[in-house]
Formats: C-alpha cells, structure tokens, sequence
C-alpha cells in the first residue's frame, strides 16, 4: 500500500496524514472485497524495515494501527470478516499485540473474507525463521533432512493455510515486490497503477481484477489449445 507519504506531500500536509487517509483506502477496499466473496485479501501495513524510520512516525503507525483494529472491529464482524497477522509480531507494542489478538479472536468463527496483515513482516526474515524451524526439526529427530520439500518448508511459514494469492497489486507506480511474501507470490499476476494507495478507489479494484480475469495463467506449463 505505498504512497501515503508522496500523497501527503503533494497535498502539502504531513506524512503522518497520508497514513491516516490511507486507512480510510484499507477500510474501503476491504469492504468491497467482502461484499464480492473474495476469499482473501493480505495487506502489507508494515514492513521489517520500516522500523528503520524515524520514531516518530513509528510511534504514529502503531497508535494508528490499534485505533484501526479496534474501530474496526463492528465492520469485521457486521462483514464476516476472519482477521489475520502475519509477521515477527513479538517485536510490535504490547498495546498493538491486545488487540491483534483480540480482534483474532473475536472473528475467529467468521466464515467470510479472511483478511490478513503483515506486521514487522519480510519476506526474506519468514523465509529466514521457516529454515529456522526446519533445521530445529531436524536436530531434534522431527524431520529427515531427505524430507525436506517444498511443503515442508510451506508448513513452516508464519501461516501456512495463507494460500498463494492470484494477484498482487503494487500502487504509487513501485515496480518491484520489495519483500513481500517471496514464496507465495512465485506465480502471482501483477497490477501496476500510478495511483497512490490513499486514492486507490473501489473503482480501481474492479479494474484491477477485470484486466486478471482476462488473463491467460500458465504456471510454466502451455495451455491447451485445442
């Protein structure tokens, strides 16, 4: 969801508004994948490096982020939303933490989109923490080395029911993955769009999705031609 900040910039405000106004994009965009049976939406909200930003718009994210799980807490259920974190969540605010948890719980019944956040999330540190466990499998007599595959190391990511998403949309025009669920993206289609996430529109949703329905998916593989 990039751009907040460039958003903010040409409107002549702060940066920290632009993640505001972008919570506002979060809050439609996940409605209007409920409302058309999506079965999940994954929203990179923060990343392992942007704890390398200044404190003070850290401090921001995170106060923005537990006003965002706890307001939205109505919507997640009025929708039948299941809510999802992913990520090196120790490393979040005790205060953030309550509430992830309390909002896991609270929608765990729910049968409708499964909306997930990567929290203090890279793809290379889940990737890093899943050979982690694998080589503690092995020590301990768990797993045989001959057995590891790729669902062994699929078993082994921060969520394994998290299946590889269909398509991956990249807003303010950024034209790379920038760490971003590695393994699951391998065969994922990409939607490209100038737009900054804040205006990134239910309008634009609809438009991301029709151009990859109308796309052929081949896995490496050819398609049947006849």
């Amino acid at each position: 969801m990039d751009g907040n900040g460039r958003w903010a910039r040409r409107q002549g405000l702060r940066r920290i508004r632009g993640h505001r106004q972008g919570s506002q994009t979060v809050r439609a965009i996940t409605t209007e994948c409920a409302r058309l049976g999506l079965e999940r939406l994954t929203l990179y909200a923060f990343s392992s490096e942007n704890w390398k930003r200044p404190k003070q718009e850290v401090d921001f994210l995170m106060k923005l982020l537990r006003e965002f799980l706890i307001e939205e807490q109505k919507e997640i259920m009025e929708n039948d939303i299941r809510f999802a974190a992913i990520g090196r969540l120790h490393l979040l605010p005790e205060k953030v933490r309550e509430a992830l948890a309390e909002t896991i719980e609270m929608s765990r019944g729910n049968r409708g989109l499964v909306l997930t956040l990567a929290l203090s999330y890279g793809g290379r540190t889940e990737l890093a923490d899943a050979t982690r466990r694998i080589a503690e499998d092995v020590a301990a007599g768990r797993l045989a080395p001959e057995d590891v595959d790729e669902d062994a190391i699929a078993a082994r990511l921060y969520d394994p029911e998290l299946t590889d998403p269909d398509l991956l949309i990249r807003t303010a025009g950024e034209m790379r993955v920038s760490n971003f669920l590695l393994w699951q993206i391998a065969y994922s289609e990409l939607f490209v769009t100038p737009v900054f996430w804040p205006d990134f529109s239910v309008e634009m949703l609809h438009r991301a999705l029709k151009e990859y329905a109308g796309r052929e998916r081949r896995f490496g593989g050819l398609l049947d031609e006849k």
